[in-house]
């Protein structure tokens, strides 16, 4: 089942996202739904309530926030090669003013590199931000070589009405699917699935828009040209774990360098920026957030990212956090049932309990 799942993502990947993002808000938008049933609040009213909110913040970022947003992000990718010529020289004049102040190329025996310290800081530069304006372009533009991005504004919402309004008639049709030899086992594995898919969606859209609001608003009032679309940009990329912290923290540094330099102070300000947002998300929001519901090494959680980025793409990399905390607890349950069964011991012997395995 598992497999025919990840061949359908595979072949339908482009025109998956607006349907993944309907259950994504279908996911979020119940806990809501349901606290307003118990004010005696009719499901079907909750439920247009809530996804006429969504929809209407939607509209308003569409037509306000969005378009200017956009407009600085073509400027800034139009800007990026020049700023990275401007970085190879900063680069190259301090270089040569360091090696100066110890008595020159010739006193420390060296030969002055001329056209070859510029060429091969260029072939480290120029690739790096080569990258990143390919990946901002393709981030831009994801999901949409098939399927337009107006559609997640039209087939999103109504889907996602839709399975909110079925959402316990879903639930209670696969719950009597289960064989009843094993249905408080196999509900037992859902409620562990709920609880880390619970944690990595609504745990990281939280962290992801702390992040946003943190380097938006901090790299502003640093001064940093592009400031608020960076550090928009960098937090909520964050939704897909390192890549939006890099992508931010690279680009800022670059724009802050080629900007601020020699001014050592401001640009420290913008490291700041991320470093202390990074300290707040390691230590304090995704412990408190999300804990440790999800319960990934981050070795594999690195790993979760390439291989579903290298499969489905963009898409890959929204579904590898919580595909990966799927997979992890169906792992945990598949190790505790073999270290309790006659194969892993003796038929005589007692069976380990359940408890004792190790977390992946």
């Amino acid at each position: 089942m598992l497999g025919l799942v990840i061949a359908l993502l595979w072949l339908l990947q482009d025109a998956v996202l607006p349907f993944m993002v309907a259950f994504a808000l279908s996911y979020l938008l119940d806990p809501p739904v349901r606290w307003m049933e118990k004010f005696r609040v009719r499901r079907w009213i909750a439920v247009s309530l809530m996804v006429g909110a969504v929809v209407l913040v939607a509209l308003v970022a569409l037509f306000t926030v969005i378009p200017q947003l956009a407009g600085q992000l073509a400027s800034l990718l139009e800007r990026l090669p020049a700023y990275a010529a401007r970085l190879q020289q900063i680069i190259g004049e301090n270089v040569s003013r360091w090696v100066q102040k110890f008595g020159g190329w010739e006193q420390l025996g060296l030969k002055p590199p001329g056209d070859e310290f510029s060429s091969a800081a260029g072939d480290v530069i120029g690739p790096a931000v080569s990258w990143g304006v390919g990946f901002m372009r393709s981030v831009a533009s994801g999901g949409g070589t098939i399927i337009s991005v107006l559609s997640l504004f039209v087939v999103s919402p109504i889907v996602a009405f839709y399975l909110l309004l079925d959402w316990d008639r879903m639930l209670n049709a696969v719950d009597g699917w289960l064989p009843r030899a094993h249905r408080e086992e196999i509900r037992g594995v859902a409620r562990d699935v709920n609880r880390a898919v619970a944690a990595s969606l609504r745990g990281q859209a939280l962290v992801s828009l702390f992040l946003a609001l943190w380097y938006g608003i901090g790299l502003q009032l640093a001064g940093l040209n592009f400031g608020l679309l960076i550090g928009l940009s960098a937090g909520v990329l964050s939704v897909i774990p390192y890549v939006g912290s890099f992508v931010g923290l690279g680009v800022a540094c670059l724009v802050a360098i080629v900007q601020f330099w020699p001014e050592w102070q401001a640009i420290g300000l913008v490291l700041l920026v991320f470093v202390s947002g990074q300290l707040l998300e390691g230590y304090v929001l995704t412990p408190k957030l999300i804990g440790e519901a999800i319960g990934l090494h981050p070795v594999w959680m690195m790993f979760s990212l390439f291989a579903f980025g290298a499969l489905f793409g963009f898409v890959g990399l929204l579904l590898a956090v919580p595909m990966s905390a799927i997979a992890a607890v169906l792992a945990r349950h598949a190790l505790q049932t073999y270290l309790a069964s006659p194969y892993y011991h003796d038929e005589g012997s007692a069976s380990v309990p359940p408890g004792s395995s190790h977390d992946l």
